[in-house]
C-alpha cells in the first residue's frame, strides 16, 4: 500500500482545529476564522472542533456541550460553507481516538515530556491527566489522518506540528510510507489582534473575562463600541502605522481596520488623514467592526434557533471527515499488522 495523497492534486490540503472553550472574540475571527473563509476556494480545508482536546484539563460537561454547539454555529455563521469545506466535531469521528492509540504505541514518552505546553500546564499541579500528556499525539493524529500539507497555527503551537512530523516520520520508517508530513503555517504578525486594554498582549479567549480586553463576536453593537472607545492608545494624536512601541495601541486599532476593510496601509492612513484625534479613530474602527460582525451575529442566532439544521450541518461535516479519515485508519491498521474485518 502507498501513501494516499489528497484526491485533488491542485489544491493543498489544510487542517485546522479550535477548542470549544471560552467566548470566541475578534482575535479569533481576524487571526483564523476570516482567513479560513477566504481560503475556501484556494485550498481543501478540514476544520475540526476539537472537543476531545477540551477534556484534557478541568471542564464542565454542560458547558462543553453548549460551547461545542455555539462554536459550530459561529463558524457556519462566519461563512464556512459545507459545499466547499469540511467542518466537523472531533468526537463525531471515531477514527481520531482510534488512530491516536496506534500512534501512541510508536511515540516515545520522552518526546511528550519535553513539550512546552505540557510543562507549563502541569507546573504546580498536584496531578495531571494522562490526556494532558498525550494530547499532542491526538493532535498529530488529527493532522496525519487527513494527509494535510499545511497546519495554520500560532507560534506557540509550532512545536506541536514539529512533533507531528516526528511521529509521522517514525511511523513511516517503521512500517512504510503512510503519512504526508505537514508544515506549520505561521500567520503574519498583521493578522494578530492585541488586547484593547493592553496592546502588548495578544487578544485571547483566556483573558476575555477581563473587562475591556476583547470584543466578543456575539457582543451587541453598543458593547462593541464601548469596548473599542476604551481601548488603550497613547498621549499623542498621530494616526499612522509605526514601529514605536508607544504606538502599539494605535497600531492595533489601525490593524483591525486594515484587515476588516481589506485596504493597504497607505489607504488606511489616508482614511484617517482628516481625523481630529484618537476619538475619531476609535469611532470609525468601532463602526467597521460592528458592520462586519452584524451578519455573523444574526446568522448565529438563526442557527441556534434551528437545532435540527445545526445538527444536520454537523452531521454532513462528520460524514465528509469519515470519507477521508477511515481509509487512512484502515491503511494504518494494515501497516501495523492488524487483521482487518472481511
Amino acid at each position: 500500500m502507498t501513501v494516499q495523497e489528497p484526491h485533488d492534486t491542485i489544491r493543498r490540503r489544510v487542517f485546522s482545529g479550535v477548542q470549544p472553550s471560552g467566548d470566541p472574540q475578534l482575535g479569533n475571527y481576524i487571526g483564523a476564522f476570516k482567513q479560513w473563509v477566504e481560503n475556501q476556494d484556494a485550498k481543501e480545508n478540514f476544520f475540526c472542533i476539537v472537543d476531545l482536546h477540551a477534556i484534557t484539563v478541568d471542564f464542565d460537561p454542560d458547558a462543553l456541550r453548549r460551547q461545542t454547539r455555539e462554536l459550530a454555529a459561529i463558524l457556519f455563521a462566519c461563512g464556512i460553507d459545507p459545499d466547499k469545506s469540511t467542518l466537523f466535531v472531533q468526537s463525531h469521528v471515531t477514527t481520531h481516538a482510534e488512530g491516536c492509540w496506534i500512534l501512541n504505541c510508536v511515540t516515545p514518552v520522552s518526546w511528550l515530556e519535553r513539550m512546552t505546553q505540557y510543562k507549563d500546564k502541569s507546573t504546580g499541579q498536584e496531578s495531571v491527566s494522562t490526556g494532558l500528556l498525550d494530547y499532542p499525539v491526538l493532535m498529530a493524529g488529527d493532522i496525519l489522518m487527513y494527509s494535510a500539507h499545511e497546519v495554520p497555527v500560532g507560534d506557540d503551537q509550532r512545536q506541536h506540528v514539529e512533533l507531528t512530523r516526528d511521529i509521522g516520520g517514525r511511523f513511516n520508517r517503521l512500517f512504510g510510507e503512510t503519512f504526508v508530513l505537514p508544515e506549520a503555517i505561521i500567520p503574519e504578525v498583521g493578522g494578530r489582534v492585541m488586547g484593547l486594554n493592553d496592546p502588548n498582549v495578544k487578544m485571547s479567549k483566556s483573558y476575555s473575562h477581563i473587562r475591556g480586553h476583547a470584543v466578543r463576536l456575539l457582543d451587541e453593537p453598543k458593547e462593541i463600541q464601548r469596548s473599542i472607545m476604551r481601548a488603550v492608545t497613547d498621549s499623542g494624536n498621530e494616526i499612522l502605522f509605526s514601529e514605536d512601541p508607544e504606538k502599539a495601541g494605535v497600531n492595533n486599532l489601525l490593524g483591525i481596520y486594515k484587515v476588516i476593510t481589506d485596504k493597504a496601509e497607505r489607504d488606511v492612513e489616508r482614511d484617517f488623514a482628516d481625523a481630529r484625534g484618537y476619538g475619531d479613530l476609535k469611532r470609525r474602527v468601532a463602526e467597521v467592526v460592528i458592520e462586519e460582525l452584524r451578519p455573523i451575529r444574526e446568522r448565529y442566532y438563526e442557527l441556534m434557533d434551528d437545532v435540527a439544521e445545526l445538527d444536520r450541518l454537523m452531521a454532513v461535516g462528520a460524514d465528509q471527515a469519515r470519507e477521508v479519515s477511515e481509509p487512512k485508519l484502515e491503511e494504518m491498521k494494515h501497516r501495523v499488522g492488524f487483521v482487518l474485518p472481511g
